[in-house]
């Protein structure tokens, strides 16, 4: 055996010894299971590529940590109350076109931040008494909650995984719009529909607005709403007329939104709530943090490349069979951690295909990571929002569609190159 693979058994080994054993968080876990490959491999503790790695993800960090901030301020305002309120009165005598403004209702913090814990604990939490009130029952409110999440974290505009595969590739994170809108919109809005619709009784869905807090009478809803319209102009004007405006970044934007939202609604603690939304960050920034250095120490090692030759080596029926298997499970620790450690090797076992829809394609099966024990980080919020002890009946309920999004995925793949005749400009 090759020495990469015994270092690739230690780094690995160290990882779960301290997740699983030690209790470690998962960016501490990353960093210490480094630190391990660089001293057996004989180059002690080189602080230089340790510091290093831990900013290979900072714009993704800037970016989640303004978001969470962003989607914090505007749940205070009320502006996410009112808006499923919206959806519900207008839609409920029209449950599949409700469910399906529901389901992007709850994706969007994941849009935006690239968490599906952020939508799960914001819009899921406020939409979940009223999907249960309208007729839904709890496990399988729970399950719609979870998996939208998921798909919300894979939509544009803000995919973390896509830029994680993309940094170990040097491909930019330019032309995946419609690629994670094909790999995330038309399955989430089935995934709820197939789990919710029969349940839904009209009746039911209008009195289940008294399950959601109203804002009251009196207020703009023009000026409630504009943090919200303003982040979309933002995104799309420099996207839309490119030269014309410059893009000021994802950060920015974000920050300019938190701001035209003071005011726009109920009262709420700047440093309260920005104090609260960091805290909900930091854990995600930590393990960007740890997988940068994990990568760099990967790279310096040699491991990197020994990984990347062993996936070339594969024959195509095992490859996409390790792509289906292995990347939600070791997801199961780490979505992000998954993206890089196997995505980058698989994306460049593809190569031929169009990379841009083969990375969103691995991005879709890496997010189901989010739903598998031991950590199924997006299943066991949602378990808590709906109050439903046993996170396993959720995961029950959500098995069949984990495999529907997988068999998805590797459909994208496989057919990237004739899919991005239509969704690469």
């Amino acid at each position: 055996m090759a020495p990469e693979f015994y270092l690739l058994i230690v780094m690995v080994g160290v990882f779960a010894l301290t997740v699983f054993l030690g209790q470690f968080p998962i960016g501490v876990s990353l960093m210490l299971a480094s630190i391990a490959g660089t001293l057996l491999a004989g180059y002690g503790i080189p602080l230089r590529h340790l510091v290093e790695g831990s900013f290979a993800y900072l714009d993704p960090m800037l970016i989640i940590a303004s978001a969470m901030i962003f989607m914090e301020i505007i749940r205070e305002t009320g502006a996410l109350g009112e808006i499923s309120r919206l959806i519900i009165s207008s839609l409920h005598r029209r449950p599949f076109w409700m469910l399906a403004l529901i389901t992007i209702f709850i994706m969007f913090p994941g849009m935006i931040t690239g968490l599906s814990t952020a939508a799960v604990l914001t819009t899921g939490a406020i939409v979940a008494p009223a999907l249960m009130a309208m007729g839904i029952p709890r496990v399988k409110t729970g399950s719609i909650i979870a998996m939208t999440a998921i798909f919300g974290m894979v939509a544009p505009p803000i995919n973390v995984p896509a830029m994680i595969i993309g940094g170990g590739v040097d491909m930019p994170y330019i032309g995946f719009g419609l690629p994670l809108t094909f790999a995330s919109f038309p399955i989430a809005i089935a995934v709820a529909q197939l789990l919710g619709r029969r349940h839904v009784d009209p009746d039911l869905a209008r009195k289940s607005l008294d399950h959601i807090p109203r804002l009251g009478e009196g207020r703009n809803r023009f000026r409630l709403y504009l943090p919200i319209l303003l982040l979309v102009i933002l995104m799309l004007a420099a996207r839309v007329t490119p030269g014309k405006y410059t893009n000021l970044g994802m950060p920015l934007i974000l920050l300019i939104c938190c701001a035209a939202a003071i005011g726009s609604g109920r009262g709420f603690n700047l440093l309260t709530v920005t104090r609260k939304a960091m805290r909900n960050a930091l854990p995600v920034m930590g393990i960007l943090v740890g997988i940068g250095m994990f990568i760099q120490i990967m790279s310096l090692t040699g491991v990197r490349g020994y990984l990347i030759v062993k996936t070339l080596q594969l024959p195509s029926f095992w490859l996409y069979i390790g792509i289906m298997v292995s990347l939600p499970l070791f997801g199961a620790i780490s979505a992000y951690g998954a993206s890089y450690v196997l995505g980058v090797p698989f994306l460049l076992a593809l190569l031929g295909s169009n990379e841009i829809v083969v990375a969103s394609g691995l991005t879709l099966i890496a997010s189901l990571g989010d739903m598998m024990p031991p950590t199924a980080l997006a299943g066991i919020f949602a378990a808590q929002v709906v109050d439903e002890s046993n996170y396993f009946r959720i995961l029950k309920h959500c098995l069949p569609y984990i495999f529907m999004t997988a068999v998805f995925g590797i459909i994208m793949i496989l057919f990237a190159n004739q899919l991005a005749k239509f969704l690469v400009i």
